[in-house]
């Protein structure tokens, strides 16, 4: 959501915003119905002003006493024009997407990313490296075929060797985000539709939800729904922020519309499982929170050892409520290229104001909607980059030095060997 101020006195900047986003919202009818909603506003008010004025004078005059009640109605057939008109605002509202940083590239799709900076070199293999897939079926320790038996293709199961390796890496990222300074959180897995438009999936990602029948619920696609709106409704002190919170949840996603994109293995399925980071700040201090969230995701993937480069997201590949994005793609040596496993996006208010979330500084006299930032940890992906960076060539796959005391084991071994 954003400040409809901007489009009262800019809407201008608005139009060439939506029409650099794609969003098809006729922005001159938007103003045009923003002008008649405030000018029912100042009518209501006016007529209030003189039903006031008038009902002095009733108890002396048949004609004031008469006009007070006409005055009644036509309020009221006011409020109701006002009602109608701002739903069809407000639905048009919701289309809206968020500004742009000024340093965010052109592009019409992730071809687009600008490359930032790139850490450690491409691991080197004596025969030739395989995907995860294949790691997977040969360790016994990645199984789709059963996920799909179970349930349908895109689900999948981690077993033995393979479950111990992602539990020991989400343990271990949660175990690392506290000691900076983050709350951890257990969050539901499902969430209201007010809660997914507030987060700003709704209405632009529907498609990519699991609904509940009958329930005004739905499997969440990130725990970034549950925390950020932890605080729905709220005012928070100026002196608190920043808030820093992380969750390790399950996450839900149809991937409607991805076909054609590459699905070998289970690097894009319909549950996965993610530990994420949320922070809460004043607006000033949104950049350095961004920055300090992209500083995690690198050191958690420095200290397992992975290739990786870092991405500036370009227009067309950053979803609506973003305002300025980061991904970092590891190195998978089985693909051969950089595939995207964490991302790191500044939402300014966008979110805010469409939860209610607002700080208040007293001491200042100030006060506003915060800024929300929304990072990713670790995800299966990253264990996936550790399975292709740590093959050897008798099949087994080394376990990087940092997980070792969560899996008691050095190493994952095919089975008999």
């Amino acid at each position: 959501m954003i400040d409809i101020r901007i489009l009262r006195e800019n809407p201008e900047l608005v139009k060439a915003n939506c029409t650099r986003r794609g969003c098809k919202v006729d922005i001159d009818a938007l103003s045009r119905k923003d002008a008649e909603f405030t000018g029912l506003i100042r009518e209501a008010e006016d007529l209030r002003a003189l039903r006031n004025k008038l009902s002095k004078e009733c108890k002396d005059n048949v004609a004031a006493r008469e006009r007070v009640r006409q005055i009644k109605d036509e309020i009221a057939v006011k409020e109701t024009q006002q009602a109608e008109l701002k739903a069809e605002i407000d639905a048009d509202l919701a289309w809206l997407p968020n500004f742009f940083a000024d340093d965010v590239p052109a592009g019409a799709d992730d071809k687009g990313n600008v490359p930032l900076r790139f850490w450690g070199a491409k691991p080197e293999f004596a025969f030739k490296p395989v995907d995860h897939q294949e790691i997977g079926e040969k360790l016994g320790i990645i199984d789709q075929a059963r996920g799909a038996k179970v349930a349908q293709a895109g689900f999948y199961y981690w077993s033995g060797a393979g479950a111990q390796l992602l539990n020991a890496l989400f343990f271990w990222a949660q175990k690392e985000l506290v000691s900076r300074g983050f709350k951890l959180f257990f969050t539901p897995c499902v969430a209201k539709e007010h809660t997914l438009f507030g987060t700003g999936y709704l209405p632009f990602f529907r498609d990519q939800t699991y609904k509940l029948e009958k329930e005004d619920l739905a499997l969440i696609g990130t725990s970034e729904q549950t925390l950020v709106a932890f605080h729905a409704d709220e005012t928070l002190e100026a002196a608190r922020l920043p808030l820093r919170y992380t969750a390790f949840t399950p996450c839900f996603r149809t991937e409607a519309g991805s076909y054609g994109k590459q699905t070998r293995g289970i690097f894009r399925v319909h549950q996965f499982h993610k530990v994420e980071q949320i922070v809460f700040c004043l607006p000033e201090q949104s950049a350095a929170c961004h920055e300090m969230c992209q500083a995690n995701e690198e050191y958690l993937l420095q200290q397992l050892g992975l290739h990786y480069r870092v991405v500036k997201v370009c227009d067309g590949d950053m979803g609506a409520p973003g305002y300025k994005k980061y991904d970092i793609e590891a190195w998978f040596a089985g693909f051969g290229d950089y595939r995207e496993v964490t991302s790191n996006t500044n939402l300014t208010d966008f979110q805010a104001r469409r939860l209610g979330i607002r700080y208040v500084d007293k001491a200042a006299g100030q006060k506003g909607f915060v800024h929300t930032i929304s990072a990713t940890a670790v995800t299966d992906r990253v264990a996936l980059a550790v399975l292709e960076h740590g093959q050897q060539a008798d099949g087994s796959v080394v376990i990087p030095e940092v997980l070792r005391p969560y899996t008691a084991f050095e190493r994952i071994t095919p089975p008999g060997a």
